[in-house]
């Protein structure tokens, strides 16, 4: 009789085990079918076309996943995320840059990686030591680096052959000269093609790193590191600074190759009115899309006082918003992959940050996006640094820069220049000391 009772328990316990086994599983076939949403939001419309593919990749395996994805116009995105994440009502995912995002980091309201996504990142030779210290804040790293946009020199190569001009310019005072022969107007004086298409005008932080586009070569910065580490101070009242800023003055004003009125940027050189202008890989892309019988070429950004191009990392991060963030993050890293990544270096244009994935066949299809690729032991590369005030910084030097260069007084007026500058770096050190980051 005892021996029966066991085996009846022995029994009843394995059927008790079964049942438990069986809803378990039926529990998580009914979560893996049930449909799930994950929003990613993004501030450059152009990436839309990849997410969306990479989303239907993702679908063949994820069935029951639906990828939403918005785009808006960069600054209006910057400024969404000001109201969204503080709130947790911003997406799952979102796209965008350490200057823009930090402030968000600092205050704890960004997941740092951790586990898979942390390995994936510290991968040996996957990310540049420059993006890993992009992304790193107190020890941690956060987000996932996406793409990079670095910078170089447009230039078309049927004004330049109707000009004269054989070469592309390899310093500062070599692309000035162009661009004066480059120049066109009617015959009431009005410009009809810039010699080359500087930013005059905008919203946000875009004229001021636009601006340091001929800044750092001729050997100044926003800020730099002050005597104690972790202070900073504006490192751009000096000559440097007081050359750019002459060298704006005198392309609206004195030799009069660019000028408010006449279109800027990536659309004026589609539409063939700028010869040159500074501009990252995405371009090549949008040229491909809108004016595909443009005859172009792309340079290295010419010398001066030193030689440097900037890089600009766009990350992707897991929001603390997010109520599946293991899936969100799955989706993160498929959008790493080597297919993915090479898709949108060849269909959007946009640089990936991964150093281990060959693209040199699509370069060789491509030969413009040589330019952006390239590298020289003396060739700086330069970047936003990852502190909260950086994204004020240059949004108020912005608001100076768009004032000064609708200031003709400035042309020939050495004091006048010298003061422009020293107050707007004035302002800058005053944000770094709101923000106790100054330091002599």
């Amino acid at each position: 009789m005892k021996i029966m009772r066991k085996l009846f328990l022995v029994a009843l316990v394995l059927l008790v085990a079964l049942q438990m086994g069986f809803a378990k599983g039926s529990s998580e076939s009914a979560s893996e079918s049930k449909p799930q949403t994950i929003t990613l939001w993004s501030g450059y419309p152009e990436m839309e076309p990849f997410y969306k593919q990479a989303a239907e990749k993702f679908k063949e395996t994820h069935p029951n996943v639906t990828i939403e994805i918005v785009s808006h116009p960069l600054r209006e995105f910057e400024q969404k995320l000001s109201a969204t994440i503080p709130s947790n009502t911003v997406a799952d995912i979102i796209e965008v840059s350490v200057y823009a995002n930090q402030k968000f980091i600092e205050a704890g309201l960004i997941p740092e990686d951790e586990g898979e996504v942390l390995d994936f990142v510290k991968a040996d030779g996957r990310f540049s030591d420059f993006a890993i210290a992009n992304d790193s804040y107190n020890g941690k790293i956060y987000g996932v680096p996406l793409f990079q946009g670095r910078t170089a020199l447009y230039y078309n190569t049927d004004m330049f052959a109707e000009a004269g001009i054989t070469e592309p310019p390899t310093t500062f005072e070599e692309m000035y000269e162009d661009a004066k022969k480059l120049a066109k107007y009617d015959s009431a004086g009005n410009l009809t093609r810039s010699g080359h298409s500087l930013r005059l005008s905008g919203q946000g932080s875009g004229v001021a790193e636009k601006f340091w586009f001929v800044l750092y070569p001729m050997g100044g910065t926003f800020i730099e590191e002050g005597k104690t580490a972790g202070t900073y101070h504006a490192a751009y009242n000096n000559d440097a600074g007081r050359k750019a800023l002459t060298y704006y003055i005198d392309a609206v004003y004195k030799d009069h190759w660019d000028d408010q009125k006449i279109k800027h940027d990536a659309e004026s050189f589609e539409l063939g009115q700028t010869a040159m202008f500074f501009r990252e890989s995405w371009v090549i892309g949008d040229i491909a899309s809108k004016a595909p019988n443009l005859n172009y070429a792309t340079a290295p950004v010419p010398k001066d006082a030193r030689w440097g191009r900037i890089t600009n990392i766009e990350n992707l991060y897991v929001t603390k918003a997010s109520k599946n963030p293991d899936l969100a993050w799955e989706f993160v890293l498929s959008l790493l992959s080597e297919e993915n990544q090479r898709w949108m270096f060849e269909n959007v244009g946009w640089l990936p940050c991964r150093n281990d994935i060959d693209i040199s066949d699509i370069i060789e299809r491509h030969p413009q996006f040589a330019a952006f690729t390239y590298t020289d032991p003396d060739y700086d590369e330069y970047g936003y640094l990852p502190i909260a005030a950086f994204d004020e910084v240059i949004t108020k030097l912005a608001e100076r820069l768009v004032t000064a260069f609708l200031d003709s007084s400035l042309e020939g007026n050495d004091a006048a220049i010298a003061k422009t500058i020293s107050d707007a770096a004035n302002e800058t050190n005053e944000i770094l000391k709101r923000y106790n980051l100054y330091g002599e």
